[in-house]
């Protein structure tokens, strides 16, 4: 099958379009390069269809989506915090451009669209772990625009046939998530700032908790949702349905760099979330997913994967942001 990915040239989005080279599936990808790198593809770029644009170009969108069969929208504005300065740009982005996509996607004859949702769509609900039934509570722009697209998702489902599946991520990292990035997951700026010998920044007491799950476990629930038949129509939770706090994670990274970081403690800012954890019961059950590797192991290859950009020269500077 022929599979177009939006913000293909990012850190999910790279590696799912390995996933599909690997199915042996023909793949296009579409990115701004505002987040996304052309380096994430370098390793297999003659394999792949590279178009440099944005979804908020709907006429662009329309065009590539001929002849694709599947459509990964993982192209969005990102971060939290961002979205609480931002809140018109994110909207356009993240709103009209999922939109657009759907569109695209509709009008093109794809058969399935497989759109990459948020954990933080669940807010501040008290009740863990996070259910996919729960009533939706968003606290930042980010979370209403990811909600907002799961229910344009559901539209479309219903009143066009397109077969549309919202994977709710949670904290997901990995290799070529970039630590300079405003956009960036804890994990990655932790691994950098540890690296280059200096104490993580934490915005809170360390003892809030995320669901980390790593990319390649991500990636195989992307490629379950595209093909398996009972996906359409549905919002899966995709993580391991473990908690580990801040602090937990400081110390496993201290042993695996060598470095002994004390962490410095902030206060909390405005859209973060002090508790995430998912019940994966329905994406295992429906699904088949397993999440392979434990963070333990993830960490590892995130942390040789970074020693190895360091060895290249492709360091950033260490962020000072370290978002939950």
């Amino acid at each position: 099958m022929k599979a177009l990915i939006t913000g293909g040239a990012g850190f999910i989005g790279s590696h799912l379009a390995q996933g599909l080279l690997a199915q042996g599936h023909q793949v296009v990808i579409l990115d701004n390069l505002s987040t996304g790198r052309l380096k994430n593809l370098e390793t297999f770029s003659e394999r792949v269809t590279f178009v440099e644009g944005d979804v908020r170009d709907a006429e662009r969108l329309k065009e590539l989506c001929q002849g694709c069969q599947l459509l990964f929208h993982q192209a969005a504005v990102v971060s939290v915090p961002y979205s609480v300065e931002h809140p018109q740009e994110t909207h356009d982005v993240n709103i009209q451009g999922t939109l657009n996509a759907l569109l695209a996607a509709r009008d093109a004859g794809t058969q399935r669209l497989v759109f990459a949702s948020s954990a933080a769509i669940y807010g501040e609900e008290p009740l863990l772990p996070k259910q996919e039934g729960m009533r939706p509570t968003p606290i930042s722009p980010y979370a209403v625009e990811k909600i907002t697209g799961e229910h344009y998702l559901g539209a479309f489902h219903q009143l066009y046939g397109l077969q549309t599946v919202a994977l709710r991520y949670f904290n997901v990292f990995g290799p070529r998530q970039d630590p300079s990035s405003p956009y960036s997951g804890v994990i990655s700026i932790f691994v950098n700032r540890l690296l280059a010998g200096q104490d993580p920044l934490i915005f809170g007491d360390g003892e809030q908790y995320r669901d980390f799950v790593f990319v390649k476990d991500v990636v195989a629930a992307n490629l379950l949702a595209a093909t398996h038949p009972d996906a359409p129509g549905k919002a899966f939770n995709v993580g391991r349905g473990e908690r580990t706090s801040l602090n937990q994670l400081v110390k496993l990274l201290s042993e695996l760099t060598g470095y002994s970081a004390t962490p410095q403690y902030k206060e909390p800012r405005a859209g973060d979330i002090r508790e995430s954890l998912a019940d994966i019961t329905r994406i295992v059950q429906t699904l088949g997913y397993a999440p392979k590797v434990g963070v333990k192991e993830g960490l590892e290859a995130l942390v040789e994967y970074a020693r190895g950009e360091e060895n290249q020269g492709f360091t950033h500077s260490p962020s000072s942001q370290s978002p939950p």
